[in-house]
């Protein structure tokens, strides 16, 4: 299980279905609504909820053609010294990546990108992930419909190491995984499928959809909304 958060405008807010122009900030633990910069607390929770060594951090002001909130992940890093960031911040290519990483400095080694088909901006930028081992992809979508700019899903041949199903429209809803989307995915990749990681993402409600999602072939999957509920608890477990 890989906790994420969602930032905007330097808060985390609850992502809903994708449907981002709705998003609230989130509450924290005393039940009050979070102030903007109170991201450390959040991650706190979510961290030791989770038990996990790495945070997907999802930039939506990025995402949505902003500047990366680079500070905000700086802190990160430098707060919790033993963790890995996977961040998407709406990356057309891996120079776009490299350009928001490199304020980072030494940190930039434990911040992994992850590429979004809704933003790889051509096939010439998924061919560049191919070989690169600290490469994330992400194939979204939504509906049911790929969300696809540059071919990524028919592509199976360039994708990197590291393979992120992501459902948009599952996120947040409470309605179980979408192994669908994740069996389709293994599929495409054919004997490649055994070589690679396979992480989704989306509507894991209790210990037992990570079950499922693992039988089903996953190797890891991004959660958020159920750990703000505590839905994996000791007794449960964190999957």
């Amino acid at each position: 299980m890989i906790p994420v958060i969602d930032l905007q405008q330097g808060c985390v807010v609850h992502a809903i279905r994708g449907e981002r122009e709705s998003y609230r900030r989130l509450r924290l633990p005393t039940g009050t609504e979070a102030e903007a910069g109170a991201v450390a607390p959040i991650v706190q929770v979510l961290l030791a909820r989770s038990r996990s060594a790495v945070l997907y951090v999802a930039d939506l002001d990025a995402i949505q053609g902003g500047a990366v909130q680079i500070d905000v992940i700086a802190r990160l890093l430098e707060s919790w010294p033993a963790l890995t960031l996977w961040l998407d911040a709406g990356f057309a290519d891996r120079s776009a990546a490299q350009a928001a990483q490199a304020p980072l400095g030494a940190l930039a080694a434990r911040c992994r990108p992850v590429f979004g088909s809704e933003s790889l901006a051509t096939p010439a930028a998924l061919a560049e992930l191919a070989d690169d081992p600290q490469a994330i992809l992400s194939l979204d979508s939504r509906a049911g419909r790929p969300l696809d700019l540059a071919g990524c899903w028919r592509q199976p041949a360039l994708w990197p190491a590291t393979v992120i199903v992501m459902t948009l429209d599952r996120v947040g809803s409470a309605e179980g995984p979408d192994l669908t989307a994740l069996a389709e995915a293994r599929a495409q990749a054919g004997p490649s499928a055994r070589d690679r990681c396979w992480v989704g993402a989306g509507g894991v409600r209790r210990p037992a959809d990570l079950a499922r999602a693992g039988a089903a072939g996953a190797d890891a999957w991004l959660v958020a909304t159920a750990l703000h509920a505590d839905a994996f608890d000791e007794k449960g477990g964190s999957g």
